[in-house]
């Protein structure tokens, strides 16, 4: 439950309970083959996936992807922060801490849940590298569209924090493509 009182603190609480239901159908699979799958899949977004590609764009396509890497590297770290920042101001638990019948699929990285730091970068790393090199869109929008389910799926996230992570790494992605 969250911590405090006044109006955010409420909304949040009226939140976690309209998607309850939602998350318990979408974290309730009960293929070990697909949960793993999408364990793999959460464990692709934890960063260094992202870390590779910003410093394998310079050695894939040379000097032209150096501004292209360098907005990637300067709009990640800006993503962390803000989102590191957000969680700690607004301390949304964990669908799995909040409800016992949502079982955590995997470990989450830190304690709250909103927004999705996962879809985040996935979705500004992805629209940074596709604006830079269009080909890489064939495996990169697949990869952040099933990091962002992953998140639900796994018990990690509410839907809500899945949306707004997306939408912040939309206008972190659309800052660094205009940057580089």
């Amino acid at each position: 439950m969250n911590s405090g009182t006044g109006y955010l603190p409420q909304l949040i609480e009226r939140f976690d309970l309209a998607e309850h239901r939602l998350c318990r159908r979408m974290s309730c699979v009960d293929s070990r083959a697909v949960r793993a799958f999408f364990v793999v899949v959460s464990r692709i977004g934890d960063g260094a996936f992202w870390y590779a590609l910003v410093l394998a764009l310079p050695f894939a396509f040379g000097r032209a992807a150096l501004p292209a890497a360098g907005a990637m590297a300067a709009t990640g770290l800006a993503g962390l922060l803000a989102y590191r920042w957000l969680k700690h101001r607004l301390v949304r638990e964990r669908p799995f801490v909040r409800h016992r019948d949502i079982l955590p699929g995997t470990v989450p990285l830190d304690r709250y849940s909103f927004p999705s730091g996962h879809t985040l970068h996935a979705v500004s790393f992805t629209w940074q590298a596709v604006h830079f090199a269009p080909d890489l869109g064939f495996v990169l929008v697949p990869l952040a569209a099933m990091i962002a389910a992953s998140r639900v799926v796994l018990g990690l996230h509410y839907p809500t924090d899945v949306l707004v992570g997306a939408g912040l790494g939309a206008g972190f992605g659309a800052a660094g493509a205009w940057l580089a």
